[in-house]
């Protein structure tokens, strides 16, 4: 296992497993750092087959680390965007990751890190605790435009509209029927389930898988890739 701070990485035979272990393991330039060398490693290592991602306990994640945001100087609030930028670049190299990935939702996950579970290839949500949610509308937050991009080329329209509009809450049953989510399982087989779904196509080669991930969401990684705030 190699322990990258705000999270870790470890091998499961062909599949990377990557736990996030900082609390509700919000995005700040620390984790950001540790999420990039983290798919560095995998990436480099062509005896990995596919990704499985998950965070510890309640949270999967929690999106933007507001308090870092809120706690910068006037002098230093170009910071702040640089971080939604880097996120939002961060949630792209998901998206177009050269192999399968699956998101092991152990708990809440919300506004960015819910786009985290969209990024994956298939997502697995914990029956017994834990929602599913975009609640920018009730933070006051607009979406900047690579976070709509990855919700809109992820979600059916409807569901997008509600998820965005509303901020609804969506439980593992609700998610599952609105195809948030592929599967649900007890706590006890999030992570095992999601594994086991991972090795289902992990025969599948590398160069292939991550061209057509290119070509399937070339419009939402582009945009995604300027990382650009609204105007």
């Amino acid at each position: 296992m190699t322990d990258f701070g705000p999270l870790t990485l470890e091998r499961r035979d062909e599949v990377a497993l990557i736990t996030l272990t900082a609390g509700d393991n919000r995005f700040n330039p620390t984790s950001l750092a540790a999420w990039n060398a983290a798919l560095d490693e995998v990436e480099t290592d062509e005896s990995v087959a596919a990704l499985v991602t998950t965070g510890t306990d309640k949270f999967y994640s929690n999106g933007l680390d507001l308090d870092w945001m809120g706690s910068l100087p006037e002098s230093e609030r170009a910071a702040s965007g640089q971080m939604i930028t880097d996120t939002i670049r961060l949630l792209g190299r998901l998206l177009g990751f050269p192999m399968f990935t699956v998101a092991a939702i152990n708990g809440h996950a919300f506004a960015g890190g819910a786009m985290l579970t969209l990024a994956h290839d298939v997502r697995v949500m914990r029956t017994d605790r834990g929602f599913w949610c975009l609640p920018e509308v009730d933070l006051g937050m607009p979406f900047a435009p690579g976070m709509a991009a990855i919700v809109q080329a992820r979600l059916t329209p409807q569901v997008a509209h509600e998820a965005v509009i509303t901020g609804r809450r969506f439980a593992a049953d609700e998610a599952l029927a609105k195809a948030i989510v592929d599967a649900v399982a007890p706590e006890t087989e999030v992570v095992r389930d999601a594994i086991a779904l991972a090795v289902t196509q992990a025969a599948r080669g590398r160069s292939s898988v991550g061209q057509l991930k290119r070509d399937f969401y070339d419009p939402a990684l582009a945009i995604m890739a300027e990382g650009a705030l609204p105007s």
